[in-house]
């Protein structure tokens, strides 16, 4: 009996979830009764789901992407990910999956494949990434008419927040109907989930996870998504993770603590006797010279850019400094075993595996040119003075990414053309839309 087998057997499972991230990072596939999903060991879907937008349309280059027959791909099971789903009515399992081509190979669009070519180049080097993810996100009001601006959820003492209030206990102890059930669905499903804290913003979390592998951390974080909404909306409550949901208040972020081990040592080679090791320069030179050209993967969506205002606690700048969050490459203080290095850039929208793959490609990146950041920032200058060095909308991004042959030749040429073409798609749409500052300002004014 296999371990995937005994799982289901033990846990008297009627049906299984067979899934797998899109482009977006959303959760795709397919419902298996227990029996079928045992007796067919793979499965077969479409792999157009991989490259359709946000909004369920098609890039202007889809044909050029995948093959015109809409053919189908194989899903693959990954034992490792097999876990209940604490929230379903039936003994329920869920399972992701790697997607192979027909012909047996890695599917070059799939979210995973990305994150899994980029470890096995550390793999080669001798060296394993340690990461650990810092998701943020809201609690809100229901909203069902797209109209209506968003409004932050109500505590158990029916009033809203008001009033900044960061690492508050009792602010979270306003919605701690809704934290516990989370954390219940959390340890059902093993995600290694540490600290929660309030966020400066009105009904806003953070929560941070256990560093470990970069893969089991995606896998984790994609799992935790579905999580929360599913926490949230049992009490009548939305989650998201909108990058920037409402106007007045600070966007959500995902931040990724970096550092990188000697496979065969266990060593963290950023560390060298105590200082930073010539490893922790080149790979955070490679954050800061290829982070702009990445920058569509950490803000994947049309909306992502209205987190990075200098006035909103979001990183702006290709700076970094010592336990400096002004900076977007911030390096914690630590025992010197522990050195890492934080990118603050990626948004709570983005797509885990992919914004992960991203980080890791300009760290390597930066190791086999042997780059130099520059000297630190020292933080004595407030944000809002600072300029906007990095990209501010999704089209600027694509641009930035395109024209860079080092990220497009790590990442694979064919999934950049296919995520761009996507990604494309998402902003021309967006772009279609007249908004209410439009017509409130431009109507009659200009």
């Amino acid at each position: 009996m296999t371990e995937l087998e005994a799982f289901l057997k033990q846990h008297a499972i009627t049906e299984v979830e067979s899934t797998l991230a899109d482009m977006t990072g959303n959760a795709r596939g397919k419902f298996y009764p227990t029996f079928k999903f045992l007796a067919e060991k793979t499965g077969r879907i479409p792999e157009t789901v991989l490259v359709q937008s946000v909004t369920g349309d098609w890039a202007d280059n889809h044909y050029e992407i995948v093959d015109a027959s809409d053919r189908d791909m194989v899903l693959k099971p990954d034992p490792n990910t097999l876990r209940m789903v604490p929230w379903a009515d039936e003994p329920t399992a869920q399972v992701i999956n790697d997607c192979y081509t027909t012909d047996g190979d890695l599917h070059p669009l799939a979210s995973r494949t990305i994150l899994r070519h980029i470890l096995a180049l550390y793999e080669a080097e001798g060296l394993k990434p340690v990461i650990a993810p810092e998701v943020e996100f809201y609690l809100i009001h229901p909203n069902t008419d797209p109209d209506y601006e968003l409004r932050p959820a109500a505590g158990r003492s029916g009033k809203r927040e008001t009033s900044r209030r960061s690492y508050s206990i009792d602010a979270v102890n306003e919605f701690n109907t809704i934290i516990d059930t989370l954390y219940a669905y959390c340890e059902a499903q093993d995600l290694d989930v540490d600290t929660l804290i309030h966020e400066s913003g009105a009904a806003q979390m953070e929560i941070n996870f256990i560093h470990g592998d970069p893969l089991d951390l995606a896998d984790q974080v994609f799992v935790f998504k579905r999580t929360l909404r599913e926490a949230a909306m049992k009490h009548g409550v939305y989650a998201t993770f909108m990058a920037k949901p409402m106007k007045d208040e600070p966007g959500s972020a995902m931040h990724i603590h970096q550092s990188l081990l000697d496979a065969e040592t266990g060593e963290n080679v950023f560390n060298n006797n105590g200082k930073p090791s010539e490893r922790f320069y080149h790979y955070l030179g490679g954050l800061q010279k290829y982070s702009p050209n990445a920058i569509s993967f950490f803000a994947p969506n049309v909306n992502s850019y209205r987190r990075f205002s200098p006035e909103m606690a979001a990183p702006i700048n290709m700076q970094w400094g010592f336990d400096n969050r002004v900076a977007g490459l911030r390096v914690p203080y630590s025992t010197p075993e522990a050195t890492r290095i934080e990118n603050r850039f990626p948004g709570a929208d983005c797509n885990p595996y992919l914004a992960i793959a991203a980080t890791l490609a300009c760290g390597y990146l930066g190791m086999k040119e042997e780059l130099y950041p520059t000297d630190p920032i020292q933080g004595n200058e407030p944000p809002e003075n600072q300029e906007v060095e990095i990209a501010r909308t999704l089209e600027e991004g694509l641009r930035l990414l395109e024209e860079c042959e080092p990220l497009c030749e790590i990442l694979g040429e064919h999934f950049v053309r296919a995520y761009m073409g996507v990604k494309r798609s998402e902003f021309e749409t967006f772009n279609r839309v007249i908004s209410s500052w439009e017509r409130e300002h431009l109507l009659l004014n200009v």
